[in-house]
């Protein structure tokens, strides 16, 4: 399918506005905070800022790798910033947050893979805000559970690692990743007790059998949470989009991922793995 062609109507998401959008918006730029709502284009920006939701990505703005699918800037990172965990409790309590999500770019370069200040994030916003909920959505840490673990310790609510695509799509779109070390990833955070997350990307050239099988390994993995959306070529640079899937067929996704025991399951064209976090862990945290 040619990915330039119009996109189908129900693709059309919020165009950003209005005066929660701006405060968000402002925020941002104040704290020097980066969002994966911005790097990385997502169609929902506008609905979630203008409701006083974001996800803050942490470590800066360039990421260490190159996947086919991502607009999240690539190099070698400038610096390794210690003061950005207090500025994100301090924004995060300013945005009165109850559910909070928090990702990376990652940081190969670093020993600690940027670890020790994801578990300070984690800790300055539990002392900032009492009560809040937080997720985190980590990358891979190259299959390394001890780096996993000093992230975990700092006890987050809900542990989410994308498996991304379907098991034939993973070296072809995720180039220096892979599907074993994101295996190993969700395993072991399930093992140590922790409610689990993963996410799917469809229209990039696999198969509807293909997405039923990569719900059963997700079940195999006991996660409790499972999010299903449509890729959408962020650039020209990147993967084209190869098919664009039908609301109906999401629909049927869920309801096989549900049969298959995976207690919550957001399928649908505009669903991501941060959007409506919230409502996605909701009667499983």
């Amino acid at each position: 399918m040619d990915s330039t062609q119009r996109k189908p109507k129900w693709l059309k998401a919020q165009i950003p506005g209005g005066q929660g959008y701006t405060a968000m918006s402002r925020l941002m730029r104040e704290h020097k905070l980066h969002t994966v709502c911005e790097e990385a284009k997502c169609p929902n920006l506008g609905e979630c800022w203008s409701k006083g939701a974001a996800t803050v990505m942490i470590l800066g703005d360039t990421c260490t790798r190159a996947c086919g699918f991502c607009n999240v800037k690539t190099g070698r990172p400038k610096f390794y910033d210690r003061e950005e965990p207090a500025r994100v409790a301090e924004s995060v309590k300013l945005m009165q947050l109850k559910y909070v999500t928090i990702t990376s770019v990652n940081r190969d370069e670093l020993e600690d893979q940027g670890s020790l200040v994801w578990a300070e994030t984690i800790q300055a916003i539990r002392a900032y805000c009492p009560g809040i909920k937080i997720e985190v959505l980590t990358p891979d840490f190259r299959g390394n559970t001890s780096i996993l673990d000093a992230v975990l310790d700092s006890n987050p609510d809900v542990y989410n690692h994308n498996l991304e695509v379907v098991y034939r799509l993973q070296k072809a779109v995720r180039r220096m990743a892979n599907w074993q070390d994101s295996h190993t990833m969700l395993a072991h955070a399930k093992s140590r007790g922790f409610v689990t997350k993963t996410g799917l990307m469809v229209g990039m050239g696999e198969t509807d059998a293909e997405v039923y099988d990569f719900i059963d390994k997700v079940s195999e993995l006991k996660v409790d949470i499972l999010s299903i959306g449509q890729y959408l070529q962020p650039t020209k640079k990147h993967l084209p989009v190869l098919r664009y899937v039908d609301p109906v067929d999401f629909k049927e996704y869920a309801a096989y991922a549900l049969k298959k025991g995976i207690p919550k399951c957001q399928a649908g064209p505009l669903v991501r793995s941060s959007y409506h976090a919230d409502e996605q862990s909701s009667g499983v945290v």
